[in-house]
């Protein structure tokens, strides 16, 4: 047993050593295939050449176009008058007479409220009234049945030279018509009351009508036939018009970065998603001064109207809209891509690569810079494009740039005509 286990150990150390002599051989070819892979690019990369050997460049044309510079922002339109119609009394919907979308004039009815409580509730104070006004003439009638009897008394007291009647019975009558003189005023008193209660019940009455305080559209109608109307605190909202549908506003957030550029009365367009591709015209009406913040986002109300003649636009909509706070219109402009290119430096292009690299290559290189932020106003720094002279070779131009759409740059300044060939990006030739 000891023996055979010793012959395979033997066997099994023979192919670890075999395993690890195919692996050192592997790795050496590797190692030189490498090393010859360097040799060649160190030959391609010697240096005393230009810097735009073995490049290629893609070009774009100057061209004379229309730059605006504009703020986007998102909203939501409305109309530009919205009317809310409750009911100031409580009860049951009688009668609806309107419905979605229609059209509505000023003092039209749109509803009813059952008025069955209120007639009868005119019908008693109508009768409380004529029991008052009785109550007046009757009081009256007092009045002057007592003035009689005190009348009577004095003249019997004059004939009699005072001696009948007795200054008691002269009292009397005299209180008499005193009381006579309350009980007819508190009469009338009573019919003012009553009266005033059938004019506010009537003015009730009248409530009982919804009616609609504009010409427009009904946006909303929150009742039904039958339904309960409950007005105890507060007026329910029971349609919702609309008051001129071919005006609409559109109210737009505007970031705090760009309010500073956003004026009343300038211009903007605005699509929605309902039209994707048809641009609508907008007016700033109003920038609002109050802020709102979101999620630690400021931001301030605007205020646009557009017009909707064709009803396409309806409240509620979202919208997109690009204020235009600056243009600049058929004036020579470049590429935004051919500012931000930059020529390779000789050593981005021919430097020495390395083994590890070769194994372990990082990121590509970004030839070029980042886009440089263009001012509304411009400035006076230049900057530098790189065209292609008449040799096909790449040289630099100083210009000055002023607006920027974000997709092409207007040029204030500089060797630069239309149709100039504008290097935009360079790629590296295989050989």
């Amino acid at each position: 047993m000891d023996l055979t286990d010793d012959i395979n150990a033997t066997l099994n150390a023979g192919s670890r050593k075999k395993g690890k002599k195919r692996i050192f051989i592997l790795v050496l070819i590797l190692m030189l295939a490498a090393a010859g892979a360097y040799f060649f690019l160190l030959s391609k990369g010697r240096p005393g050449g230009s810097p735009d050997a073995g490049m290629s460049f893609k070009t774009e044309p100057a061209a004379v176009t229309d730059i605006h510079v504009t703020v986007s922002a998102t909203g939501t339109l409305e109309p530009t008058n919205k009317v809310e119609v409750g009911s100031e009394l409580s009860g049951t919907i009688q009668d609806v007479f309107v419905d979605y979308n229609d059209q509505v004039t000023e003092g039209q009815v749109l509803a009813r409220l059952d008025i069955t409580d209120l007639q009868a509730q005119v019908r008693k104070s109508e009768a409380s009234l004529s029991s008052a006004r009785a109550s007046v003439r009757q009081a009256q009638a007092t009045v002057e049945e007592t003035d009689r009897k005190l009348k009577n008394l004095k003249k019997v007291r004059e004939i009699s030279g005072g001696k009948v009647p007795a200054q008691t019975d002269m009292d009397e009558a005299s209180a008499n018509y005193t009381r006579a003189l309350a009980d007819r005023a508190k009469a009338k008193a009573s019919v003012a009351e009553v009266q005033a209660s059938l004019d506010s019940t009537l003015t009730q009455l009248s409530k009982a009508d919804i009616i609609s305080p504009v010409n427009g559209i009904v946006l909303t109608r929150d009742i039904e036939k039958g339904s309960t109307v409950a007005a105890s605190f507060t007026a329910p909202v029971l349609f919702t018009l609309a008051e001129d549908l071919t005006k609409m506003k559109l109210n737009v957030d505007v970031d705090e970065a760009d309010i500073g550029v956003v004026k009343e009365g300038l211009d903007a367009h605005f699509t929605v998603d309902a039209y994707p591709k048809r641009k609508f015209a907008a007016k700033i009406q109003q920038v609002r001064f109050n802020a709102t913040t979101t999620d630690g986002v400021v931001t301030y109300e605007t205020i646009m109207t557009c017009d909707n003649g064709d009803l396409a636009l309806r409240p509620g909509m979202t919208a997109t809209a690009d204020i235009i706070v600056a243009q600049a219109d058929q004036v020579l402009s470049v590429p935004n891509a051919a500012l931000r290119f930059a020529m390779p430096k000789p050593g981005e292009t021919t430097s020495k690569p390395s083994l590890l690299r070769m194994f372990m290559p990082g990121p590509p290189r970004r030839i070029g810079r980042p886009a440089k932020h263009v001012t509304i106003t411009g400035g006076n720094d230049l900057d530098t494009l790189w065209i292609l002279d008449e040799n096909k070779r790449p040289r630099p131009v100083s210009v000055k740039a002023g607006l920027s759409d974000g997709i092409n740059t207007q040029i204030l300044e500089g060797d630069i005509t239309q149709g100039t060939e504008l290097i935009v990006s360079a790629t590296t030739k295989d050989t």
